[in-house]
C-alpha cells in the first residue's frame, strides 16, 4: 500500500519479525493487504481484486526467503477491501477474493483449513458525496449489507458526512446503528455465503474471478506487483478505467443520487466550517460546479439562472421542462420556469435573462422550433438552447439555436459552459 500510495520500493524485511510477534497473540494477525488505496485512486473492480492478491502473493514470498512457511503466513494475512453500494458486484468480489487466495494456497500445498480469506471490509470513500449527504446513509447501508452477505469477517462504515471532514457525534452513531441494525435485527451475517447458489451471482463471481487471475498473471510474469507499480502499469490500468468511469459520470449514464440527479439546491448548507472532501470521489466534477454556484451566491445573493421557455401545452412540455431543470441543478444553476410559451411570442422574459432553454415535443420544434428562437432572440434572449437532440430541430431552419441539451451529453461540460456564458467565476 505505501508503495502504491508513493511509488516507493516496498520494505518487506520485517514481516517474518511481525508474523513472529503476532504469534505470540493470536488470533491476532499481523500482515494487512491494504486495497483501499488502491479503490481510493479509481481502481475498477478487476483490478481491487486482482492486486491485493499480487500483494499477498509478494508478502508470502517475502516470509517464504525469511523462513516462514506458507501455511503459518496464511494464518498472518487478512484483507481490508472496499465495499461500495453496487450491490451485487461487491458480493462478487468478496466471494472471488477468497476463491482465489484459496487457489494461491492449494498451488502452495497449504492445508485446506489455512486457506481462509480474512476480510475486513470498508465503505468506499470514493462513493461518499458532499452535496446531500444524507444520501450517504443509504449508500452505506447497502454497503454494509453487501459486504455481510458477502461474508467479510469484519465491517466498518463510514459516517455519512466524512466528506466534511472529522464526522460528528450524530453521523458516527449513525454508521454505528447501520452495522448494529444488520447484524443485530436482521441477522445478515448468521448465514453462511447466502448468495451461493444465486445464477447472477455465481456467475458474476466466476467471471471477475477469471479475469483478475489473468491480470494477477500478468502482473507476476513483469516480475511481481512491485515491479509493476515502478514500471507505471499499475497507475495506468487503473486511471484507464477511472477515466472511463468519469466519462459515465459525466454523461450521467452512472447517476449520482443527490450530486447529478436529483439534486436540491435549497438544502441548507450542511456545517461549511467542516467542509472536507479531498481525494477522488465520483461527484468531484459536479461539486466543483456547485462549489462556482455557492461562491456567485454568496457574492451577489443570487445564484445563476437560465430561462425555461415552454413550447406548446404542459403535457408536452413537463418531461423536458423536468430533465432541463434537473441538470441545470446538478451545476448550480437554478431554473426560473414562467409558463407555458407559444411561438412567436414571450412574455415572461426578463431584462436580467441571459439564456433561455426551450422545453418541447419534437413535433412541435419542426413546425413552430425556428419561431419560437426567433422570438426568445428578439425579447432579449442572447443565448438560446433546446432541450432535446440537434436531430429533432429543423436542419433547414434559418433561426437555429445556439445549442442543444439531451440525454447523453457530457453534462459536466455543459454546465461549465454555461456558468461561463453566465459570467459565473
Amino acid at each position: 500500500a505505501e508503495a502504491a500510495r508513493t511509488g516507493a520500493a516496498p520494505d518487506l524485511s520485517r514481516l517474518a519479525e511481525a508474523v513472529t510477534l503476532a504469534g505470540e497473540f493470536a488470533p491476532a494477525r499481523a500482515l494487512t493487504v491494504d486495497v483501499l488505496p488502491y479503490d481510493n485512486a479509481g481502481a475498477g473492480d478487476v483490478d481491487a481484486l486482482a492486486l491485493p492478491i499480487a500483494t499477498g502473493v509478494a508478502y508470502l514470498r517475502a516470509l517464504a526467503e525469511a523462513g516462514v512457511s506458507p501455511a503459518a503466513a496464511f494464518e498472518q494475512i487478512m484483507f481490508r477491501v472496499p465495499a461500495n453500494a453496487d450491490q451485487f458486484m461487491t458480493i462478487a468480489r468478496l466471494r472471488a477474493l477468497r476463491r482465489l487466495w484459496h487457489r494461491v494456497g492449494e498451488v502452495l500445498e497449504v492445508p485446506a483449513e489455512h486457506r481462509a480469506a480474512h476480510q475486513q471490509a470498508v465503505t468506499s470513500w470514493r462513493m461518499i458525496s458532499r452535496d446531500d449527504p444524507y444520501v450517504n446513509l443509504l449508500r452505506g447501508t447497502i454497503a454494509t449489507f453487501a459486504a455481510a452477505v458477502g461474508g467479510a469477517e469484519s465491517i466498518v462504515t463510514l459516517p455519512f458526512d466524512t466528506a466534511h471532514g472529522l464526522p460528528n457525534t450524530f453521523s458516527r452513531r449513525m454508521a454505528r446503528n447501520t452495522q448494529l441494525l444488520a447484524a443485530e435485527e436482521s441477522n445478515v451475517g448468521r448465514v453462511a455465503d447466502p448468495a451461493g447458489g444465486s445464477w447472477y451471482v455465481e456467475s458474476l463471481t466466476d467471471a471477475l474471478a477469471d479475469a483478475a487471475w489473468s491480470v494477477l498473471q500478468t502482473v507476476e510474469a513483469a516480475g511481481g506487483l512491485s515491479a509493476a507499480i515502478s514500471s507505471g502499469s499499475v497507475a495506468e490500468a487503473i486511471a484507464r478505467v477511472r477515466d472511463a468511469r468519469d466519462a459515465d459520470i459525466a454523461t450521467r449514464k452512472a447517476p449520482i443520487t443527490g450530486v447529478s440527479e436529483f439534486p436540491n439546491l435549497g438544502e441548507p448548507a450542511f456545517d461549511d466550517s467542516r467542509r472536507g472532501g479531498e481525494g477522488y470521489r465520483y461527484g468531484h466534477a459536479f461539486e466543483d460546479l456547485r462549489d462556482r454556484s455557492d461562491a456567485h451566491l454568496e457574492a451577489t445573493g443570487s445564484r445563476p439562472t437560465v430561462l425555461l421557455a415552454g413550447l406548446g401545452p404542459q403535457a408536452e412540455t413537463t418531461p423536458r421542462v423536468t430533465f432541463i431543470a434537473n441538470l441545470l441543478a446538478a451545476g448550480g444553476i437554478e431554473a426560473r420556469n414562467p409558463g407555458v410559451t407559444e411561438a412567436g411570442q414571450y412574455a415572461g422574459a426578463r431584462g436580467d435573462d441571459q439564456i433561455a432553454v426551450l422545453c418541447g415535443a419534437d413535433k412541435r420544434y419542426a413546425s413552430e422550433g425556428p419561431t419560437a428562437v426567433a422570438a426568445l432572440r428578439d425579447a432579449g434572449i442572447s443565448t438560446v438552447y433546446v432541450a432535446g437532440a440537434e436531430k429533432g430541430f429543423p436542419a433547414d431552419a434559418t433561426d437555429r439555436p445556439d445549442g442543444f441539451l439531451g440525454l447523453g451529453i457530457d453534462a459536466v461540460d455543459a454546465l461549465s459552459t454555461l456558468l461561463d456564458q453566465l459570467g459565473v467565476k
